[in-house]
């Protein structure tokens, strides 16, 4: 009887073993398979201009070489476009986090009567729009075309991060915190600033980098709401550089055309695309273990 439990138990363990072995084998080639595009775009960006025109750049550089990264950078249009994008991003995220948590924190609030029929219309949002034609005239009325608050405002409230905040506010903070802010004279206002936001570190961190990445890359509504060059998000001149034929309308992209003849086309893009992820990738490692915790305890707790 021993013998016959210690053979199941061992072939127990190879099988486990196995199993482990062919899942390393799947997680090492779907790594390799989502990091070869971004070692290529780096290659081909730093690489030498007459290498990447033969084609003998597929995966690290060929002959060192930044004049396109050099052309990218000092493009008045582009480094402008840059400057634009960061301020987008940064200011849409502060007013996410402000008006998301004072909209959720009433609605996760069992006193609140009202919190469910509200909630099920912020619901109603996620799944039924106005198009894009009564939006546009909405925005026109309101002063939002060629306003770079269209990048900002519109976003401010989203159905989808305020249930996440609304579940995390209710199922994390203890009800015990509140009434003993409560007895120590402490308002609505008070508790939220000063206990209930200092405590949800991770949903917040979650919601930034949710609407960080999604506004830096956005080109759409700047190709809608823009007219002035001045006010190109950074996403909409990547893609001036990689749909050439959209630069023909004025004189501005006429000036664009000849500044990209100075350099391989193929390396401009891949420079453009290089310069425009890199503040991304250099914010997200930071914000990852914020990033799974907030949205596990957000989202699956009810």
């Amino acid at each position: 009887m021993a013998k016959t439990m210690k053979s199941s138990s061992i072939k127990e363990i190879s099988i486990d073993r196995i199993f482990n072995a062919i899942l390393t084998f799947i997680l090492i080639l779907v790594n390799i398979i989502m990091l070869y595009p971004f070692i290529y775009v780096i290659s081909t960006a730093i690489s030498d201009q007459g290498q990447v025109i033969a084609g003998n750049v597929w995966l690290y550089p060929r002959g060192f070489d930044m004049t396109a990264v050099k052309q990218i950078v000092q493009y008045p249009l582009f480094a402008r476009a840059y400057l634009n994008t960061i301020i987008y991003s940064v200011s849409a995220t502060v007013m996410v986090l402000l008006m998301t948590s004072i909209t959720a924190y009433p609605l996760s609030r069992p006193k609140f009567t009202a919190s469910k029929f509200l909630l099920k219309i912020y619901v109603v949002t996620m799944f039924f729009g106005g198009g894009m034609i009564p939006t546009y005239l909405v925005y026109k009325n309101y002063g939002l075309v060629d306003n770079p608050l269209v990048m900002i405002i519109p976003g401010a409230v989203s159905a989808w991060n305020l249930v996440i905040v609304r579940t995390f506010f209710k199922s994390t903070i203890p009800e015990s915190l509140h009434e003993s802010a409560c007895i120590e004279g402490a308002n609505d206002w008070t508790i939220l600033w000063r206990i209930v936001l200092p405590l949800s570190k991770p949903v917040l961190a979650t919601i930034a980098l949710f609407t960080m990445v999604g506004v830096w890359n956005n080109f759409f509504t700047g190709l809608l709401y823009f007219n002035k060059s001045e006010l190109y998000p950074l996403q909409l001149i990547l893609r001036m550089i990689l749909i050439n034929a959209s630069m023909s309308a004025n004189p501005a992209e006429g000036s664009f055309m000849d500044f990209m003849q100075k350099s391989s086309t193929q390396s401009l893009k891949a420079a453009a695309i290089v310069v425009s992820i890199l503040p991304i990738i250099c914010i997200y490692p930071f914000m990852q273990k914020y990033f799974v915790k907030g949205v596990m305890i957000g989202s699956i707790k009810g």
